[in-house]
């Protein structure tokens, strides 16, 4: 057991902390620009276009916000007429303390989301419902993929930058 707790402690032997401390709605957007129309319309298959953001910033000491950034645009297949669109900014303050600094973004970009997605995806079924449709559900997301294609880019981009001087 003490070998275990040797591996998991940071260089300064204090453990590492991950931990949620909050979870808000910072702005929440749902429009139907269609209604009631849109409820009498015969409807196929709706066509979905989802786009995700995220951001972070460090707060004072330890704690950190990160804002996940969902935007979801249902039309009606037949028509190709907006059903609804779903915008909305969740954010997560964290406190993340003796976190090794190589391992910050990871953790910024894959667990802090991956932790709040399903609250995110909560969310929006329900303002979904609540508009008059049936219940919005997001597939899941691999943050890890997300995060692995992104720094794969940014060091595309600088070897090409290299390459270019």
């Amino acid at each position: 057991m003490a070998e275990q707790n040797e591996q998991t402690a940071s260089p300064q032997g204090e453990a590492p902390v991950f931990r949620l401390q909050k979870l808000y709605v910072k702005d929440l957007s749902f429009e139907n620009p269609n209604a009631p129309d849109i409820y009498l319309a015969q409807q196929q298959e709706p066509k979905v276009e989802v786009n995700l953001g995220l951001k972070n910033k460090k707060l004072e000491n330890d704690h950190w916000e990160v804002i996940l950034t969902v935007t979801a645009k249902v039309v009606n297949g037949k028509d190709g007429k907006t059903l609804f669109i779903i915008e909305i900014e969740h954010a997560g303050v964290y406190v993340l303390k003796n976190i090794p600094e190589e391992h910050l973004a990871m953790v910024l970009a894959v667990e802090c989301p991956t932790l709040m997605f399903p609250f995110t995806r909560q969310i929006m079924s329900q303002v979904s419902v609540d508009g008059g449709f049936m219940p919005f559900l997001m597939e899941p997301v691999n943050f890890m993929a997300l995060f692995q294609s992104a720094k794969k880019k940014q060091q595309e981009q600088a070897m090409e930058k290299e390459q270019q001087q």
